[in-house]
């Protein structure tokens, strides 16, 4: 009876150590780790369709590596798909919900799709985890502050007037 006490608080100190460890990030794959290498310097040179799909190959080798899903999301936004970047960038909160960039990304294309109320709150979270200096915070009120990006012109926004063809 009188080691109890220093055997529960053994038994406690190993299992908090324990569970640090097995919530710390891990690397991907190997072969993913190549993918992503891959996608990061085709984002980087313009390319964005390239890098969506290292990324996708990426996340098909490696499907519980969560910031493959942010580096998607940003490689859309890159290419104008705000939209298909939320669907990423939710994906990536379900796995953790207080992923800074993921909170981030996500109202910062919620702004450039005008969606200006919901990228406040996403502000409000993100300064909640981290306050106004991180970068985070600081990338997302940059992002409000440009506002919606202009809507691309396509074909069907610009019909020619239907004139009247003259019969002979």
């Amino acid at each position: 009876m009188r080691f109890a006490p220093a055997a529960a608080a053994l038994s406690l100190a190993l299992a908090l150590t324990a569970s640090v460890s097995w919530g710390n990030e891990r690397d991907p794959a190997p072969r993913a780790g190549v993918l992503i290498a891959e996608g990061q310097s085709a984002l980087s040179s313009g390319e964005t369709q390239a890098a969506i799909d290292a990324f996708e190959a990426a996340l098909a080798l490696d499907p519980g590596y969560t910031p493959i899903l942010i580096m998607l999301a940003e490689a859309a936004r890159a290419d104008d798909l705000q939209g298909k970047a939320i669907r990423y960038y939710r994906e990536a909160l379900v796995r953790d919900p207080k992923n800074l960039a993921a909170l981030s990304g996500e109202g910062a294309a919620l702004a450039e799709k005008g969606a200006l109320v919901k990228a406040r709150e996403k502000l409000a979270q993100v300064q909640s985890l981290c306050g106004d200096s991180c970068v985070e915070t600081r990338q997302l009120v940059a992002a409000i502050d440009a506002g919606p990006r202009a809507a691309v012109m396509t074909a069907e926004a610009t019909l020619p007037e239907a004139q009247p063809v003259q019969a002979n």
